[in-house]
């Protein structure tokens, strides 16, 4: 006989489901689907247009919220223990929610495919805790409408006043899930961080998953399987936060989101960095040690980190460690991470340069991937003469890197237009990028050399 598939249980627009996992790399999308709830659709299947949207209870900085989410990029046994809400839930007794209404009213919708994403990212909007005023119309950023047009989708959003006292208003006055651990052939989510390196010791092949922006990327488009995959997510010691008066403590399954909120204190730079980096349902899983781990040469954390002297803090069955993130990379998606490894904890000493500034070139300013990513920080003296320099680029080779001669060479002299060139010298002779679609060696060459000036134009203000 074959044997049942196993299963996992979560509430499903306020109801406890149990679904048979026919694979451990099933998405959640797929079995909403398969259980009649098709308002969410695979229109990309790597996070980027919003079809697949759902809404996700977490704890956030006011209590819970409503988060939206990718469910193209959460594997099926990832949503054990979560509350979750489809498009289908909205609507009761044949009355519409108010976002559907704002959206029909508005002429928000033409085609119908992408409004279901819409819909579930303006309801988490406007039921958004502590929120005043209209509701932010960058809560819709990650979903792509095709033919409507978003002025009229915008003007919707505004539309909608205060959430009413409903169903939806009395769920977020009690917390979030507790994450507990979950186990299925294939499939892993350990609670403890001990339990965890067992695993990785037990099936070294076994690979981590923390929001699955990226590695659910893989399965969904390039048909990768694992033997397990094994989820960080409930490892109360990865999703940590702490910030002393000598550095900054991140966990490394800590999702941007959250990073956000909690990091209060942040430099204006990271403000910066968090809306410049993908899209709010992107940012509502996706997580800074992710960002890293997969040692992508265009991740846009590695420059920032590295302009910021941050150290990497890694653990594995016999001891732990901390490297500094200038040596974390080690070729082109390679890193210093030995086999049952994993990035624990990312540090940010304190204090960070007085001058610190990212930018990002890309095809759009939003939710794109970098085709440069530079960060720069600088410390001067009363006398001007520059303390403290790092340049770090993204991009521009196959891992990211700081340009260590640069920095030596500044130090110690004013910061002027002489030690600018000087510095875009050395960018041209040490920098090798490569060519692709999305910009040629020498267009990329140009662009870091540029921005090194433009980094002291802004300096000057």
């Amino acid at each position: 006989m074959t044997p049942e598939p196993a299963s996992v249980q979560f509430l499903c627009n306020g109801e406890p489901v149990t679904v048979a996992v026919p694979s451990p790399q099933t998405t959640l999308l797929d079995a909403l689907r398969a259980r009649g709830l098709i308002g969410a659709k695979e229109g990309c299947a790597e996070g980027e247009c919003g079809a697949c949207m759902v809404a996700l209870v977490a704890d956030g900085p006011h209590g819970a919220e409503y988060r939206p989410i990718n469910s193209c990029l959460m594997f099926l046994p990832m949503a054990a223990g979560h509350d979750i809400y489809t498009v289908e839930a909205l609507a009761a007794d044949g009355q519409l929610a108010d976002a559907q209404r704002a959206m029909a009213a508005a002429g928000g919708s033409q085609c119908g495919y992408c409004t279901p994403g819409f819909v579930v990212s303006l309801f988490a909007e406007q039921y958004r805790p502590n929120r005043s005023g209209p509701c932010d119309t960058k809560a819709l950023a990650g979903n792509l409408c095709r033919c409507t047009g978003y002025r009229p989708i915008a003007d919707a959003a505004r539309s909608l006043g205060p959430a009413p006292d409903d169903r939806f208003k009395a769920r977020l006055a009690s917390a979030a899930p507790t994450l507990e651990s979950c186990t299925i052939d294939g499939f892993a989510r350990p609670s403890t961080l001990d339990d965890c390196l067992a695993l990785l010791a037990q099936q070294p092949a076994a690979r981590l998953i923390a929001g699955g922006s990226d590695l659910a990327v893989d399965a969904n488009l390039r048909h990768h399987k694992w033997p397990r995959v094994v989820s960080v997510e409930a490892i109360p010691e990865l999703r940590e936060f702490s910030e002393t008066a000598t550095s900054v403590r991140i966990g490394a399954a800590l999702s941007l989101a959250d990073l956000d909120a909690r990091w209060t204190s942040a430099p204006p730079v990271m403000r910066e960095w968090f809306e410049l980096f993908a899209s709010p349902p992107i940012r509502n899983r996706a997580t800074l040690g992710g960002n890293l781990a997969t040692a992508s040469p265009i991740g846009d954390a590695a420059p920032l980190l590295l302009a910021m002297d941050a150290t990497v803090h890694l653990a594995g069955p016999e001891k732990r460690r901390t490297r500094p993130i200038a040596s974390f990379f080690t070729g082109y998606r390679r890193t210093a991470l030995r086999p049952g490894e994993i990035l624990t904890t990312i540090e940010i000493p304190k204090p960070v340069p007085e001058r610190l500034a990212f930018y990002k070139i890309s095809k759009r300013r939003l939710d794109d991937i970098s085709t440069v990513a530079v960060a720069f920080g600088m410390d001067t003296a009363a006398d001007g003469l520059v303390r403290r320099a790092r340049f770090a680029f993204g991009g521009v080779g196959p891992t990211p890197i700081r340009l260590v001669d640069a920095e030596r060479n500044v130090e110690g002299s004013v910061w002027n237009e002489a030690a600018v060139e000087r510095v875009q010298e050395i960018v041209g002779r040490s920098l090798v990028p490569l060519s692709d679609h999305r910009g040629s060696r020498e267009y990329r060459l140009q662009v870091c050399q540029s921005l090194v000036e433009k980094f002291w134009w802004d300096s000057q203000s």
